[in-house]
């Protein structure tokens, strides 16, 4: 391991000093390789990931095409402009430069995550040691892969190891990088932190989790439809595993008893979405975490309490009484929260502030009474807000984390004038 990161750090010499067009050149076409339904590396990633992350095939091809949609070359270049400044700011002010090695522990089942976390580093000149995750072993692989046929000496620039966590020697090694990466439950960041320390850099993305807002609006008719449709693409593509999907659904509706044509559209579009994208492959572990959650629903309906339950064979939808934060065990398994108004909002969401990654909206009328509600959403730490159905595509420069792409794995130097 320690010396995979030295040969690395000499391969970064060579690295930085390539020009930044040719580096974003090859990086556009790695991109377009992923977008393109018929290019080998998407088939090859649509053929492998199925079997490996257990998700149905038509449910990932949907997946891809919504995540991938806008990730062009001209997005990437906009990406680093934007935050960077032209050239990597070369010729400017301000200075950014990539550290010698950066080390990436992936995470998760998602292979989108994935492809930006290696394409990052490489667009700031930094190479790559990267720990493949143990739920999604082939998006790296294929991505370096793809990455050493369109140009071997980038190419180079990039290693990818199948290393397990109990192999504690090697980890520490791969820790001893100068930027390190890492995704994961707070408690797993904890423990990484432990072995990261200045002036190594540890860029740390932790428990995320996402909700969708239903609004005055959109609370009958074809509006209620379209956004049940919407919702239900959000809640089916990936299932419900990545930070973006939406775990809960509070609905505005000036009362504390939800309008019951509100969870019958849902439930429609939920079995209709698990028609067209089967949910795919469940733990046991998850199965009866949800099999529990169903039956805690049926026990408080029975006991009186204003709940219910609608469900299918692959999908759970429980319409609660309160805003009380509950278990949620993914895989297609949502809560709807009636609420008063949009002040109601704001209390229920405080809670989760720390971990508020996307929210996606409908049924918000500009002049209406939540005419604000993106302002106070942004002030409750939420990370992107986005109309219901976009949730699972995200623009190539997010602010994962409320942070930027590029600049938490930078180093920047202010060139004074003068110099």
């Amino acid at each position: 391991m320690r010396r995979a990161l030295a040969e690395l750090r000499e391969m970064g010499k060579e690295l930085r000093g390539r020009s930044v067009a040719s580096l974003l050149e090859v990086l556009g076409d790695v991109l377009e390789a992923f977008r393109s339904p018929d290019a080998p590396a998407r088939k090859q990633l649509e053929a492998e990931l199925p079997e490996a992350t257990g998700f149905a095939p038509a449910t990932l091809r949907e997946g891809l095409d919504a995540a991938l949609a806008h990730w062009t070359r001209g997005a990437l270049r906009r990406l680093v402009e934007d935050e960077l400044g032209p050239e990597l700011g070369v010729g400017c002010r301000r200075r950014a430069t990539g550290f010698p090695v950066t080390a990436t522990l992936l995470a998760g089942a998602l292979p989108t995550p994935t492809l930006l976390a290696l394409l990052a580093p490489l667009a700031l000149r930094s190479p790559v040691l990267a720990k493949c995750s143990v739920h999604d072993p082939c998006t790296a692989r294929i991505f370096a892969q793809t990455l050493s046929e369109r140009d071997a000496s980038l190419g180079r620039a990039l290693r990818v190891l199948d290393l397990r966590r109990e192999d504690e020697a090697a980890v520490a090694a791969l820790l001893e990088a100068d930027c390190v990466v890492a995704s994961g439950s707070d408690e797993t960041l904890a423990r990484v932190a432990a072995h990261v320390t200045p002036p190594r850099r540890l860029v740390g993305y932790g428990h995320r989790l996402s909700v969708a807002v239903l609004g005055p609006a959109a609370l009958s008719g074809p509006p209620l439809q379209a956004a049940a449709r919407a919702l239900a693409r959000d809640v089916a593509l990936w299932d419900q595993l990545g930070c973006l999907s939406p775990v809960a659904l509070f609905v505005l509706c000036g009362s504390d008893a939800l309008p019951p044509q509100v969870a019958t559209e849902l439930a429609a579009a939920l079995a209709e979405a698990e028609r067209r994208w089967p949910r795919g492959r469940v733990p046991p572990r998850a199965a009866a975490a949800i099999a529990q959650e169903r039956v805690s629903a049926e026990v408080r309906a029975a006991a009186g309490q204003r709940v219910s339950l609608h469900s299918g064979a692959a999908w759970s939808l429980v319409v609660e009484a309160d805003c009380q934060l509950r278990p949620a065990p993914l895989h297609r398994f949502l809560r709807i929260h009636p609420l008063r108004d949009p002040a109601a909002l704001e209390a229920a969401l405080r809670p989760m502030e720390r971990h508020l990654a996307c929210v996606g909206l409908a049924g918000i009328e500009a002049g209406g009474g939540g005419a604000d509600l993106p302002a106070r959403l942004a002030g409750l730490g939420a990370a992107r807000i986005c109309p219901l159905g976009r949730m699972q595509a995200p623009p190539l420069a997010w602010c994962h984390d409320g942070r930027g792409v590029l600049l938490p794995l930078a180093r920047l130097t202010d060139m004074e004038a003068g110099v």
